[in-house]
């Protein structure tokens, strides 16, 4: 019997996986947990004492914890340390889910990395959106500005095209400026 998993696109290692070109690099990030928290936000925000500040497309986060807008009552919490609220539905209003096992995390940075996001979506990284859930290289996505870096969290599943994407694009970014 042939072996159908020949067709499909080996899966990296994420721990050490790097995309480094003279004009961008990309990595995967790892160690940060990511929650999302739907429903009454502000009592959510009491309860685990954070400040409801989100991030929308292109924002810019900043601290080990911070929130990032994916619906109008959804939150994209990401921390470096656990959640302090339970999982599941709060008499309050609202729900927390851990979905660090399905979404992966990606930083992007250099010269080309904005040309990368030219490519990659059609949305003004000037202007952004009050939703950082986008479009994003042909995939659903998350994305907004940490640091000097771009962040991309894609779902797991997603992650080695988007990963294959990436060399593609970015080769021929490369190549064009060589």
């Amino acid at each position: 019997m042939r072996n159908l998993a020949e067709k499909w696109t080996a899966m990296p290692d994420w721990q050490t996986a790097v995309i480094d070109t003279p004009s961008f690099a990309i990595r995967s990030v790892s160690g940060l947990n990511q929650f999302l928290v739907s429903g009454d936000l502000a009592t959510w925000s009491k309860a685990w004492g954070i400040a409801l500040q989100p991030v929308g497309a292109f924002g810019q986060a900043m601290g080990d914890t911070y929130t990032v807008q994916v619906a109008r009552d959804r939150l994209l919490v990401v921390s470096a340390l656990p959640s302090t609220v339970a999982q599941g539905w709060h008499e309050q209003g609202f729900a927390v889910s851990t979905v660090s096992a399905g979404m992966l995390i990606f930083e992007i940075e250099g010269a080309a990395a904005a040309e990368l996001v030219a490519r990659a979506t059609t949305l003004d990284p000037g202007k952004g959106s009050a939703s950082a859930a986008i479009s994003f290289a042909g995939i659903n996505a998350v994305v907004y500005r940490h640091g000097e870096r771009i962040r991309i969290h894609v779902d797991r599943s997603l992650a080695a095209y988007f990963w294959s994407w990436v060399a593609t694009v970015g080769g021929n970014i490369a190549s064009a400026e060589a």
